[in-house]
């Protein structure tokens, strides 16, 4: 940015600034609690709208709806002049606006590579799944251009949302104020020392619309009023890089913290900026609904407003923090009392990356078989793997920690998570594909799962790779220390059946997803309990030795083991407890069935088929009894530690009254002498 722009204008200036050199030292610092701090809002206009502009290479005054089946989710504001809001339908908005243009999103089908815009007799609702990558693309676009455009050492800029950036000019106005003003420049003997008189010369507010102050300030300026200048001219230059380089318009917002930049980004939309200088908070604020700010629109919103009986912050402002902390508690209460006067210390936080990626689809009508549900897997797992290549996980520059199946049936969600390997195997879409369908066998297996009306794909936990030598799995044993841990397990095991152990009632637990199927297994089965805690997908790292099986360990499931027959325990329990006597038997294990549970039962049949052959094609299927079931012969519930097989009722992790928990995967050791 060039810092060589003189300020015109003739304001008189403070005879004595009211700010300290410690204060300017702040702002190079990034300080939340300086006076001199400046934050800006960079907000894309009706964002959607504006990317299928550039992409039809219509004229902007083009009115236009971005269509998503019978829902607009977004009008530009040549279309809003004709009274079109998102909450019209496309025909309503044909009819308001014979000339509007209503490109529909793109969609994904089966079969697909990747999306594609499509036209209107060849979109299914029931068979295809929107896709709002486009919009992703251009916004990580929009995000490299104010980047390049800043400097890169004096740069601080949050992605907020798909369309909204925030920036922290504080370092960067600070270089700028020590250049055009050499009178700032040199330590003083003392920081509580006043800064120089502000120069004579004023500022041009022309280009911004700028927040009057109160009647009773005095219309002088001072070296904050300077620092909101020279932010300004920062955000106009943002605002004609991305207009110049990219053709979209965006709007600016310039105050003292990211609550007032945000307000301030939407006060005079479209392609403008207002300035909020800090004797201009109160009369900025003053004719707002405190519903208006972020954090303050839903139910605390709705709170405030139920106990004090209104919704405007000047009315508000009359209620003492004692008052508040009356209805609210003391934190809440707080933040209340500050966010209405202005105050606020949030932090800009320069995370532009993402941190998860999600692939859905509500079904409407409900699917009610496995295959369906594949078929949609299979969408999801080309999805997130067109956008984990855009992150780079190919070029191992990032890869995901975990992957999460969300599966809704009826009004119960179940969600299951498997963590994924950080090896340098390559990730695959048939790998995503894969371990996707053995999460659902997961969640099939332990009974009733039709019909569906939601189901999610996603990948999270987003990392830099870690370079060689620098991984966990090079501190878990493997090669010769694995084999001799396994055959010195094996052994145990052996002696542990061959002196009987009746009587014992196991418990194991995985702790992972949100709710715990027991399985009845029969005395001794060690190999079912395997099959449950064994990764289910190449994405799983198999290399490891027995010690690293409880970290790569992800299903949540409860497996008693007793002596009941193994037919009975193999059935998904809410099955098992339905079937009548008067059904036909199963040709598989001779369960009674009754009609309306048939398809079901023969989905569960297939989904824990499928689990048995993902667990035999992994590397480890030759592996040994290991830790987990050890302690669970022993009998050690693996959340707490404690020798019993039964809960105690209290949460789940959560540890004794005074005791201090322990980690996942750690285990309380008894002394011979009985003393702990």
């Amino acid at each position: 940015m060039s810092s060589s722009q003189p300020f015109v204008s003739s304001l008189p200036t403070c005879p004595n600034s009211r700010f300290t050199f410690r204060h300017l030292q702040q702002l190079s610092q990034y300080s939340t609690t300086t006076p001199l701090r400046v934050i800006a809002l960079v907000d894309l206009d009706a964002f959607y709208a504006q990317c299928e502009i550039v992409r039809l290479g219509l004229p902007p005054t083009t009115p236009l709806g971005v269509q998503q089946w019978q829902a607009l989710i977004a009008i530009n504001y040549p279309a809003r002049e004709f009274g079109l809001s998102r909450h019209v339908t496309p025909q309503e908005a044909r009819e308001k606006c014979p000339e509007v243009v209503l490109p529909h999103v793109p969609t994904w089908k089966e079969g697909d590579d990747r999306w594609r815009y499509r036209e209107d007799d060849d979109r299914d609702i029931a068979t295809h799944k929107v896709s709002l990558d486009p919009y992703r693309l251009e916004s990580r676009k929009i995000v490299q251009v104010i980047k390049e455009t800043l400097p890169s050492h004096l740069q601080r800029v949050e992605k907020a949302s798909i369309d909204e950036v925030f920036l922290d000019l504080s370092a960067h106005i600070h270089s700028i104020l020590l250049e055009r003003f050499p009178e700032l420049q040199g330590p003083p003997d003392d920081p509580a020392e006043l800064l120089p008189e502000p120069p004579t010369s004023a500022i041009d507010w022309d280009a911004d619309k700028l927040i009057n102050l109160d009647d009773d300030e005095e219309q002088d300026h001072d070296w904050d009023d300077i620092a909101m200048a020279i932010g300004a001219e920062i955000v106009r230059g943002l605002r004609d890089a991305v207009r110049t380089q990219l053709k979209y318009t965006c709007s600016g917002g310039i105050a003292r913290n990211k609550m007032l930049a945000k307000l301030g980004a939407g006060h005079k939309k479209p392609n403008s900026q207002t300035v909020i200088r800090n004797r201009a908070i109160s009369q900025f604020l003053s004719p707002l609904k405190f519903t208006k700010i972020r954090n303050l629109g839903g139910k605390l919103g709705d709170q405030l407003v139920s106990h004090f009986h209104t919704d405007s912050i000047t009315e508000l402002l009359s209620t003492s923090l004692g008052g508040l902390k009356r209805r609210l508690d003391d934190d809440t209460a707080a933040w209340v009392y500050s966010t209405l006067r202005g105050i606020d210390h949030s932090e800009v936080n320069p995370r532009t990356r993402i941190k998860s990626m999600l692939s859905a689809k509500s079904f409407q009508p409900t699917i009610n078989s496995w295959d369906a549900a594949v078929k949609w897997l299979r969408i999801f797992a080309a999805d997130i793997f067109l956008r984990c290549m855009e992150e780079g996980v190919l070029e191992n520059r990032r890869r995901p920690k975990t992957l999460a199946l969300h599966f809704r049936q009826g009004n119960t969600t179940r969600s299951r998570q498997a963590p994924i390997s950080s090896a340098k195997k390559a990730m695959t879409e048939d790998g995503l594909l894969n371990a996707g369908k053995g999460l659902l066998a997961q969640v099939v297996s332990e009974g009733r799962a039709w019909p569906c009306r939601h189901l999610s794909l996603s990948v999270g936990g987003f990392e830099d790779c870690v370079e060689e030598n620098k991984g966990i799995g090079n501190f878990l044993l493997r090669g010769e220390e694995a084999r001799m841990m396994n055959e010195e397990v094996l052994q145990r095991d052996k002696r542990w059946e061959e002196e009987g152990d009746e009587g014992y009632n196991v418990t194991a637990i995985a702790s992972v997803g949100t709710k715990s199927a027991k399985r009845k297994r029969p005395h001794g089965d060690t190999g079912a309990l395997h099959k449950f805690l064994r990764p289910t997908s190449e994405l799983f790292r198999p290399d490891l030795g027995s010690r690293s099986h409880a970290v790569h360990t992800n299903m949540s499931a409860s497996i008693e083991m007793s002596g009941s027959h193994p037919k009975t325990s193999a059935l998904p329990p809410s099955i098992g407890s339905r079937a009548e006597n008067s059904g036909s038997p199963c040709p598989r294990c001779s369960t009674a069935i009754s009609p309306s549970s048939k398809d079901e039962h023969a989905d569960w049949h297939f989904a824990s088929d499928l689990s048995t052959q993902l667990a035999a094609e992994s590397p480890t299927r030759n592996r040994p009894p290991d830790i987990i079931s050890e302690r669970s012969r022993r009998g050690v519930n693996t959340q707490d530690g404690n020798a019993s097989g039964k809960g105690n009722g209290r949460a789940r992790g959560r540890p004794k009254k005074n005791e201090v928990g322990m980690a996942k995967g750690q285990m309380r050791l008894t002394f011979g002498n009985g003393q702990n």
